[in-house]
């Protein structure tokens, strides 16, 4: 289940960026969405109504999918053992001595 909605949130992401990315800004940046671009589909304001809207509902399910992986996620990692901040680290084991390399080695 989690899978399926981090894949859905993945694409909706995608979307999400594509969708910003192609308004027109107040500069006229990186926007593509004019009628010219579009030939005879829609009116300048009827792309900037569309593409307002899809970033609307866009944002709207991106958020909900958030809160709802985070909610699924708290019960998760709940356990012994997975705080690193809380155990302090192993103490690690000597490693053996290297011999220098102008001395042959013994048998």
């Amino acid at each position: 289940m989690i899978t399926v909605l981090l894949l859905l949130h993945l694409f909706v992401t995608v979307a999400l960026i594509g969708t910003i990315l192609i308004q027109r800004s107040e500069g006229g940046g990186l926007g593509i969405g004019s009628s010219q671009g579009m030939g005879s589909f829609m009116s300048g304001r009827g792309t900037a109504t569309l593409l307002t809207r899809s970033t609307a509902i866009l944002g709207t399910i991106f958020m909900v999918l958030s809160l709802t992986l985070a909610i699924m996620n708290r019960g998760a990692s709940s356990g012994v053992g997975h705080d690193i901040l809380a155990q302090p680290p192993a103490p690690s084991s000597p490693a053996a001595p290297v011999a220098p390399a102008g001395t042959p080695a013994t048998k």
